[in-house]
């Protein structure tokens, strides 16, 4: 039994070492203990958070998600026992006994994502990454410390929005090319845009100020949970280690600014392996 959990929680690091790099350098610092648990929590994000990618149309992104929204309401499809990740992470969900209601609701946050409709302001913004990134790493305290997850609810959601900003900043050429605006429409309407004009690209002083503004967002949250950090038991610290890298990645951003539309902004993977790697060190993000 053992050695088929290990080779399942296996399987979910390959997943990230291939499609999402962040959280399978995340996932290498985390307590033995926890880290394959970890890591199926990751791969299942990895696996609904890339829905859009496989899809040519909304429909067969609902079709997939609702195979999942299934599996966590007890009605698993045949086919979900061959699926690794899946087995992960239900058996995740039934080792620590973690309840299934924030995978429905990133499951359901991820429906957004299907579609083309700009985030419609700041408040939604910070609601998707309530129901996406900062669930993500609530789960993830709660494996590496039931006791001590009850006083990382604060942290974690401010780190989750944080994480979303940066994430977003990254992705913004991908966003661009689908034809998503991930930037809160009010943001863009106080600098004279909307989703059009961004998309288009050319009012560049204005998309400078958007893309400021929205950083500011980000470096908000940022401090916000950096100041809660400090109140949780550091057995809790390794599931905000993804987020280390969002200070940087707002530096970049401010700097590069308009720019952002027609290239990706880039932090060479030893620096972000650095700075995980310090994080964990010194427990802080």
């Amino acid at each position: 039994m053992a050695e088929a959990l290990d080779s399942i929680y296996d399987i979910c690091l390959s997943a990230l070492r291939e499609g999402d790099r962040d959280r399978y350098l995340c996932a290498l610092l985390t307590p033995d203990h926890a880290r394959g648990a970890v890591s199926a929590l990751y791969a299942f994000n990895l696996e609904i958070a890339r829905v859009r990618d496989n899809i040519t149309e909304p429909m067969m992104g609902e079709v997939r998600l609702q195979w999942w929204r299934d599996l966590f309401d007890g009605n698993a499809h045949g086919e979900a026992h061959a699926n690794p990740i899946a087995a992960a992470v239900m058996e995740t969900v039934e080792r620590y006994d973690l309840s299934p209601v924030p995978f429905r609701n990133m499951i359901d946050a991820r429906q957004f994502d299907l579609y083309d409709d700009p985030m419609p302001d700041r408040n939604a913004f910070e609601g998707y990454a309530g129901e996406t990134a900062s669930a993500l790493i609530q789960l993830g305290a709660n494996v590496l410390s039931a006791d001590g997850a009850l006083q990382t609810a604060n942290a974690a959601g401010h780190a989750g929005v944080a994480q979303l900003a940066a994430g977003t900043l990254l992705l913004l050429p991908v966003h661009r090319a689908r034809g998503q605006v991930y930037v809160p429409a009010d943001i863009l309407a106080a600098c004279g845009l909307d989703r059009e004009a961004f998309l288009g690209g050319e009012k560049r002083d204005a998309i400078n100020q958007a893309i400021s503004g929205f950083v500011a967002l980000g470096r908000e949250h940022l401090a916000a949970a950096r100041a809660n950090i400090e109140t949780i038991v550091p057995e809790c610290l390794p599931a905000f280690l993804p987020v280390a890298v969002a200070g940087q990645v707002f530096d970049r951003a401010e700097k590069l600014g308009a720019g952002l539309m027609d290239q990706p902004l880039q932090v060479p993977q030893w620096r972000r392996q650095w700075r995980f790697w310090r994080a964990a060190n010194r427990g802080s993000i």
